[in-house]
């Protein structure tokens, strides 16, 4: 049996759910006298504590083609919503192609590095908790941005958070030499992903299509 891997920023999440589940099971047992009532509730509980357990899982995936540093694969589980040109005024300072994924309450929330290279910028912005389909959610929500560079050219991109997602971890460290496919961090209550890649990349996703983290290849950098 393979036991099913947790993101280790999480337990304290899933030991705090099962803690307060475990204390609703017992009030509803001892206050709810009508098994017909009180039954179904503390399965309910049961399931969520399940939910929440399988939720913060890590999945075991393998990232295509490891040594080759132009692919750029998706930061996380979800649904491409834009795919188009823009300016990029943080950090690269310039015009680039967004990928953005957003995370339903059901996609896995670890996240992973999308290109093997150097983290050469990383920056953690408190703000909002906006809608992730809200156009100004990109600025105004509390994310975090990261950007890796290779030979090949450099990947900007931000981790935010939405109106449920309340705590961003992100293992960014500037100077280190990160791998594509390892896990870079977790949203908690995920929302969206924002994805910056060179004019020149060229594009494999469209608006619309599903793509899972580590497997599912958004860009080829410029060789």
């Amino acid at each position: 049996m393979k036991w099913i891997k947790i993101d280790r920023d999480s337990y304290g999440t899933i030991l705090g759910s099962w803690a307060a589940c475990a204390v609703l099971i017992f009030l509803t047992a001892h206050f709810i006298h009508n098994t017909w009532i009180s039954l179904p509730i503390c399965l309910l509980f049961v399931v969520f504590i399940l939910f929440i357990t399988w939720f913060f899982r890590v999945p075991n995936r393998k990232t295509p083609e490891p040594d080759n540093d132009r692919l750029v694969t998706s930061v996380a589980d979800g649904k491409v919503v834009i795919v188009d040109k823009v300016y990029e005024k943080e950090f690269l300072k310039r015009d680039c192609i967004q990928i953005s994924v957003y995370m339903n309450f059901f996609d896995v929330h670890c996240n992973f590095w999308p290109v093997s290279g150097e983290v050469n910028y990383y920056e953690y912005h408190p703000g909002k908790y906006l809608l992730a389909f809200h156009p100004k959610s990109s600025e105004l929500n509390e994310h975090s941005s990261s950007c890796l560079k290779n030979p090949h050219g450099e990947v900007f991109f931000k981790q935010i958070a939405g109106t449920f997602a309340r705590r961003i971890v992100c293992y960014s460290e500037p100077g280190h030499v990160e791998y594509r496919g390892e896990q870079c961090g977790v949203i908690k209550f995920g929302s969206r992903i924002d994805m910056f890649v060179p004019l020149e990349a060229d594009i494999k996703v469209k608006v619309g299509d599903k793509v899972r983290a580590v497997e599912s290849i958004l860009a080829v950098l410029p060789d």
